[in-house]
């Protein structure tokens, strides 16, 4: 969210990966749209990972970038996060919709399966996540994930998130599935990786080649 009006194609979700410096995530703000950035707790404890939360939302939201606490209300709530992502039974995220929706974007992830996703979907989450954070170590999307993400794009109003590859190239196999959003992390965030040009290249690439959507 970067531009006062953002691309009307696939956009970029960011996800930090362990032991990922706030200077590199503001880095990478700086390389063009970046629609939100997920913040998994990555092992640290609650008064690390609160500290390092409180570093990066406000950068984040000064960039146009909303941020979502992955897996911890509290924290969401003491930073004054945007939302929280969490991936639970259908019981538990009814639970967490009820208590949260109307403070904060609730999204989920976890399902593996068609039906799965259904019955998450059934409770209207903001968005759901098709992926594993952490898991993104090979160049390309995982096929399971393009799959699902395009079905669902096809057939449901909520939004999703498809996770790429480690290589920046990815984003255009995630875009074409029709996924509104495309989660990076290695490919960004990997020693040796620049944050700003990543990002950037990744814009570009999604530019010339994703779809648009319907106004």
């Amino acid at each position: 969210m970067n531009d006062v009006t953002p691309p009307n194609r696939c956009r970029i979700v960011l996800i930090a990966p362990p032991g990922v410096p706030a200077e590199r995530i503001g880095a990478a703000f700086e390389g063009g749209d970046v629609a939100s950035l997920i913040l998994p707790e990555n092992g640290m404890d609650d008064a690390s990972f609160q500290a390092f939360a409180e570093q990066i939302v406000p950068a984040a939201q000064a960039a146009g970038v909303a941020v979502v606490i992955a897996g911890d209300t509290r924290i969401a709530g003491r930073v004054q996060a945007d939302g929280i992502h969490v991936e639970v039974g259908k019981a538990e995220l009814a639970e967490t919709i009820e208590r949260f929706q109307a403070k904060m974007m609730v999204g989920t992830g976890g399902a593996k399966t068609r039906d799965d996703a259904l019955e998450l979907g059934e409770l209207r989450p903001e968005y759901i996540f098709f992926g594993r954070f952490g898991y993104d170590n090979k160049p390309e999307p995982h096929p399971r994930n393009l799959t699902l993400g395009q079905w669902w794009a096809d057939v449901i109003q909520i939004p999703c998130i498809v996770m790429a590859g480690s290589d920046i190239a990815s984003v255009e196999a995630v875009a074409a599935t029709g996924a509104e959003f495309v989660a990076l992390s290695s490919a960004v965030f990997a020693d040796g990786v620049d944050p700003k040009m990543a990002v950037a290249s990744a814009n570009a690439l999604l530019d010339e080649t994703a779809p648009r959507f319907e106004d």
